[in-house]
């Protein structure tokens, strides 16, 4: 199995909203003692076992190019991509197979290079108050609130994915969904 983390290369991005994928597959690497294969201008990839682990380093929007180079250059058939949501409230991890990009620029370039046939772990990161704050609340920093949660987000997220590793995509969602996570 291939799981991306979807996020952006660089200090500037790197404890953003966005970069939220980046942060797991970080955490699994540290998890599952994952031995890294290669690092080049356009991906960081790691394997324990049988999977692989990969961060494409080309810009959420080219993401697509690095995950289709490793898919077919390994002959991958299963796909796992991890990413932020809008659409979710911070905190909650969902499930799903397919669908649509909902304007995010990573899965729409993945959709591009590898068709749309691939599981999705959504991290619900919240929206701003206004339309016109997107950007710049997806690039930005998590609140303080948010931050003191992370760790405990990731760590879910990372026991999910391990546990999709031999269980079904179904299964994985009835265990280990979360609508939201409650802030305190």
């Amino acid at each position: 199995m291939l799981i991306v983390g979807l996020g952006n290369p660089g200090p500037t991005y790197e404890k953003t909203r966005h970069n939220i994928g980046f942060m797991v597959i970080d955490a699994l690497v540290s998890r599952n003692n994952a031995n890294k294969l290669s690092s080049t201008p356009q991906s960081e990839l790691y394997k324990f076992s049988e999977h692989f682990l990969l961060k494409p380093l080309t810009f959420m929007n080219l993401s697509g190019i690095a995950i289709a180079q490793v898919k077919n250059f390994y002959k991958i058939d299963k796909v796992v991509v991890i990413h932020d949501d809008l659409d979710l409230p911070f905190g909650a991890i969902r499930f799903k197979f397919g669908g649509g990009h909902g304007g995010h620029n990573g899965l729409k370039s993945a959709d591009e290079k590898i068709s749309k046939e691939y599981m999705r772990v959504r991290m619900g990161i919240g929206k701003p108050e206004h339309k016109g704050e997107v950007a710049s609340f997806v690039l930005g920093d998590f609140r303080a609130d948010e931050k003191n949660h992370l760790e405990a987000w990731i760590s879910k997220a990372c026991e999910a994915v391990e546990f999709l590793l031999h269980n079904s995509l179904e299964d994985t969602s009835s265990q280990f969904t979360i609508k939201q996570f409650e802030l305190k």
